[in-house]
């Protein structure tokens, strides 16, 4: 009986031996593919492991540093301002740009079409998919909507249809609500 046990456990260890060695060829081959993707400095030199693990690290943290420069610029460029959370749970706050606006709407009704201007700051870009629901509610197809940045204001245009039955009170209704909706959220804000 132990004879028969003998081999089975030799041919398991056998396994085992594959499995390891398959598993650091592989190691092995991500190490090299993470390799090859680092800038190497001209040096072809052979480094450890450890040292090339140190260099992606650092690549990383350098990519990282870099692309939240890149956001900080874009964010000044466009006027936007960001509040970032850092690690310790403070805040910091970037303003790059001017201060809020207050939205303003334009709603003209011409038979069963309904245009809807809304103009924005970057912080009241919540209005244009509120006034999008709110003509849905009303029954209203939108037909066209878009909008467009210019340095810290946006213009949001609407274009919609309205039911055929009575337009006209269904429009007072739907500008009444529209215009609510635009004086409760920027009072909520200031």
């Amino acid at each position: 009986m132990d004879q028969q046990q003998y081999p089975s456990s030799s041919s398991s260890r056998t396994d085992r031996k594959t499995i390891e060695k398959n598993r650091r060829n592989q190691m092995k081959a991500l190490y090299s593919e993470l390799n090859s993707l680092l800038p190497h400095q001209g040096s072809r030199e052979v480094i450890s492991l450890p040292d090339q693990i140190d260099e992606a690290v650092n690549y990383i943290k350098k990519l990282q540093t870099n692309l939240e420069k890149m956001r900080e610029k874009k964010d000044s460029q466009m006027g936007v301002e960001r509040i970032t959370i850092n690690n310790n749970g403070g805040s910091r706050r970037g303003l790059n740009g001017g201060g809020l606006r207050l939205p303003q709407i334009e709603i003209r009704e011409m038979g069963y079409v309904l245009d809807v201007v809304l103009i924005t700051g970057l912080d009241f870009q919540f209005m244009f998919e509120g006034s999008i629901r709110m003509l849905l509610e009303e029954g209203a197809d939108i037909v066209n909507a878009s909008f467009s940045v210019v340095e810290d204001t946006i213009f949001h245009t609407i274009h919609s249809k309205i039911g055929e039955s009575a337009p006209g009170p269904v429009a007072a209704r739907i500008s009444e609500r529209l215009r609510k909706f635009v004086n409760e959220a920027s009072t909520t804000v200031f």
